[in-house]
This record gives structure tokens, sequence and C-alpha cells, in this order.
């Protein structure tokens, strides 16, 4: 069943951020944990500083231009479940999303767009 993950893309405005993050803090990651408030949204965060184990799936290694290394895309496994035949769009809009990712101070901050796979 989790084989059959999701496929996961950034939007141009994304990767620039993503690009713009990386400069700054160095390999980054993102979690998608489907709490509630911003815990719906996808927070980035330095490789590593969010800790992953058996509750969260690795849907993506995102490959970014200018980026050196792919960045990693998690998401809780219950989450996952509810989202599994979806297609995740990573995107950016304007406002301040949680102060634990790493855009919140740019203004912006990062949301999923979705597409249920086949529907397209």
């Amino acid at each position: 069943m989790y084989d059959e993950v999701p496929r996961v893309e950034l939007t141009a405005a994304a990767a620039g951020l993503l690009r713009r993050l990386h400069e700054a803090h160095g390999p980054l990651m993102f979690h998608q944990s489907g709490g509630c408030c911003d815990g719906s949204a996808p927070m980035c965060y330095p490789e590593g500083e969010f800790r992953t184990g058996g509750s969260d799936v690795l849907l993506a290694e995102l490959d970014v231009a200018g980026v050196e290394t792919p960045v990693t895309f998690w998401m809780s496994r219950s989450q996952y479940e509810v989202w599994a035949h979806t297609r995740l769009i990573v995107d950016v809009v304007e406002g301040r999303g949680s102060g634990f990712s790493l855009e919140a101070p740019e203004g912006v901050r990062f949301l999923i767009r979705s597409r249920v796979v086949g529907a397209e």
C-alpha cells in the first residue's frame, strides 16, 4: 500500500523560495503532519531538525535547480492514508504561517494544492 506514494511537485515560486532558504539554512526537509491549524500546511525545516520515525512516510526527494541536495518531503502516516491517491503540489502564498517553518520570517507560507491522481 505504501509503495504507491503520490507524486509531490513544486511550483516555480516554491522552488525559488527553497533556493533562498537553502542558501541561508543548508539542506532542507518538509514535514506535513495533518494536525490542526498550521499543522495542515507543509512545514520546512533544516534537514534532520524535525525527527521522523515509524509514524511518518517519505513521499519524495524533491530536486530543486540550484540546490545540490534533494529536499525530502515527509508526511505523517495517518495523513498519508487519507491523501494516498492525491498529487501534492507545494506552492507559496503571501501571509505568515507557523513560526516554526523556515519561511515564516519571509512574509510568505508554503501550502499544498492537491489533485486526485487520475482526475487530471
